[in-house]
């Protein structure tokens, strides 16, 4: 007899996947139109807030069950594609970068679907987490998750800038925002990223014993996370104090990146995916 719990969520991975493609065919097409503009401001550019809400609402059900939190590789990579999405519709009331939107919306719908895609791969989280550890556990996977976005648009930035210089930039791309616009979102995005990571640090060794039930100590995880935030630190510093930016950003950018992905997700997917613990 099948699980009426299981068939319903089931059923809103599905209906998410679903708004998620429907928005980014008719996004592509618009953008390929020359459209872009009107989307940014337009009734089309607010119902993204739809599959949003409901994609949070299942992150939501889904990270926080057994009294725990739910750490799996399959949940981070959704939460990380739900917030990128969210960045960036937040961003198009200030900036016009619905193509970015667009750019997104199809790995929007795939990280929506990857829990139920994968559902052998979560693992059971523990009973009884306390409070504090749970806000410590959120805010480093926010941390994460907004560095990696900053890594990705990091990414777009050097593919377009070496387009640009070749003279054959793709139709999808031509309605990218100007770079100096997507790299003033880029530093935002560092700068809350960077607040986050760093609070995540303090309280990982203040209250280590609290949170985990034993001293702090020095392992790899700590280890390449304070590496990756001097990474962005020095960065940091260098655009504000220096003037960094263009492809000094991006390198400096996809250097603590991956010192990042080194601190959690590289464990993460040694553990679940190779180990399958």
């Amino acid at each position: 007899m099948s699980n009426p719990s299981l068939l319903y969520s089931t059923l809103l991975y599905g209906l998410v996947f679903f708004a998620y493609s429907t928005l980014a065919l008719y996004f592509w097409r618009v953008q390929l139109a020359g459209g872009g503009d009107a989307l940014n401001q337009g009734a089309a550019g607010h119902l993204v807030v739809l599959p949003l809400t409901l994609h949070a609402y299942l992150l939501y059900g889904n990270l926080f069950s057994s009294g725990g939190i739910n750490l799996s590789l399959v949940y981070a990579l959704s939460l990380i594609l739900w917030l990128t999405m969210l960045v960036y519709w937040i961003a198009r009331l200030f900036y016009s970068i619905t193509s970015l939107q667009t750019l997104i919306l199809p790995l929007a719908a795939l990280g929506a679907l990857l829990p139920a895609l994968f559902p052998a791969t979560q693992p059971h989280p523990a009973d009884g987490m306390s409070f504090a550890r749970q806000a410590h556990i959120l805010t480093a996977m926010f941390a994460y998750s907004l560095l990696t976005i900053a890594a990705l648009h990091a990414g777009l930035m050097s593919l377009v800038e070496r387009k640009l210089h070749h003279a054959n930039l793709p139709r999808m791309l031509q309605g990218l925002p100007p770079l100096l616009t997507m790299e003033i979102l880029l530093f935002r995005i560092i700068g809350a990223g960077f607040v986050l990571l760093t609070l995540t640090l303090i309280s990982g060794m203040v209250f280590s014993e609290q949170l985990f039930g034993q001293p702090w100590k020095l392992n790899h995880k700590m280890l390449f996370g304070f590496i990756s935030w001097a990474v962005f630190a020095v960065l940091l510093l260098g655009h504000y104090l220096r003037g960094w930016r263009g492809r000094t950003a991006v390198h400096w950018t996809m250097s603590g990146f991956v010192f990042l992905i080194l601190a959690y997700l590289g464990s993460k997917f040694v553990l679940e995916v190779l180990l399958i613990r």
